[in-house]
């Protein structure tokens, strides 16, 4: 991407209409200072997240390439997630714990898709930067109650780290 030039990306999927954002960042670059995830967006769809109903009619959004080995389904299936459990909380309980913050009605994967292709959204990326970096705890937890190596220990809580973007295999 020329950066002198913004691209426009138009949105008509199944959860958002007549919404356009622009990219104003190269992919995968210019993250806000202390934002560090450890696996992009295709690498998370091809490892196995939110049983692989996510972002599936999303694919004219985002880059083909991310959705050439993804693991992805009609219906949740708790086995394609990388650490084969169920993962997920209905749509309905994000909204109702307000989860739901901003352009992005899918939460926190969808606004991370769509900053890591370079959409900048100042308020609402230190909102999602913050929880993102809240969520870390999780890797605490396994730390203090895990054998180191055994990955097997706590797959829930993995399963959730890996859904947003940090290390599942501390």
């Amino acid at each position: 991407m020329n950066m002198t030039q913004s691209t426009t990306i138009h949105v008509d999927d199944r959860m958002q209409s007549d919404y356009s954002y622009q990219l104003v960042a190269e992919p995968g670059q210019g993250f806000a200072d202390g934002f560090n995830p450890c696996h992009s967006p295709q690498e998370m769809l091809e490892m196995g997240v939110f049983e692989g109903k996510y972002l599936n009619d999303c694919t004219q959004e985002f880059p083909e390439e991310w959705f050439e080995n993804a693991k992805i389904s009609s219906s949740p299936d708790p086995e394609l997630n990388y650490f084969g459990i169920k993962s997920r909380q209905p749509l309905a309980v994000w909204r109702q714990k307000g989860w739901i913050i901003g352009p992005d009605p899918r939460g926190w994967f969808q606004w991370y898709a769509r900053y890591w292709m370079g959409r900048r959204l100042a308020d609402i990326d230190a909102a999602q930067i913050k929880r993102w970096r809240g969520f870390a705890r999780h890797a605490g937890q396994i730390r203090a109650n895990c054998e180191p190596g055994d990955i097997f220990c706590r797959r829930k809580q993995r399963q959730a780290l890996l859904q947003w973007a940090h290390d599942p295999l501390i």
